[in-house]
């Protein structure tokens, strides 16, 4: 070992991939944007609707207004994959920040050594933490164009949305990094 080189590679690797996941992950649950719905029957040209999976919003861009708390009268937030959303993405944020906790004890730079079992458990929840998320994100992707919406309207995914998946496939490699420590754990045996 070389002095100075105590943490090893993939768990610098997961230290750093879930924290970035788990502020993309928290951006995507809370801002209402998971899709939009744009050029709708009787609306001026720049109005677009966005949904998320707690708000509605609408924004009319050339006079900058922009309003949330817009009322449901499609039944939207009543559908199945807006409401596992609403189960699954904040259940993915507290178990990712549990898995954050032990993943620092478990790395603990300030030891001599890490301790590879408390670094390869955090990986396994940071792992979990991150599918807990990306099978909300995937499903809502899947039943996008399904979802009610005003009549004529164009859809697209919303940047929420899309930080959502991100932020889960980066929990998912980072917890998959750390995860590796287990390889440690084997070799001591």
């Amino acid at each position: 070992h070389l002095p100075g080189m105590r943490t090893p590679t993939a768990m610098i690797v997961g230290m750093v991939l879930c924290p970035c996941g788990l502020l993309l992950t928290f951006i995507g649950t809370v801002t209402p944007n998971w899709r939009q719905v744009s050029r709708m029957s009787n609306q001026p040209i720049d109005f677009v609707l966005e949904q998320g999976i707690w708000d509605i919003c609408r924004d009319q861009q050339s006079i900058h207004d922009r309003l949330c708390g817009q009322a449901d009268e499609l039944g939207y937030f009543e559908q199945v994959p807006v409401r596992v959303a609403q189960g699954m993405m904040p259940t993915s944020l507290a178990l990712t920040l549990l898995g954050l906790v032990v993943a620092a004890l478990g790395v603990r730079c300030w030891q001599k050594e890490p301790r590879h079992l408390l670094a390869g458990v955090s990986g396994l929840m940071l792992l979990l933490s991150g599918l807990l998320s990306l099978i909300p994100a995937s499903w809502y992707t899947h039943e996008l164009w399904a979802l009610p919406a005003p009549s004529g309207g164009t859809l697209v995914a919303g940047y929420s949305l899309v930080l959502s998946y991100l932020g889960s496939c980066m929990e998912i490699l980072g917890g998959l990094a750390l995860a590796l420590s287990f390889h440690h754990c084997c070799k001591e045996r």
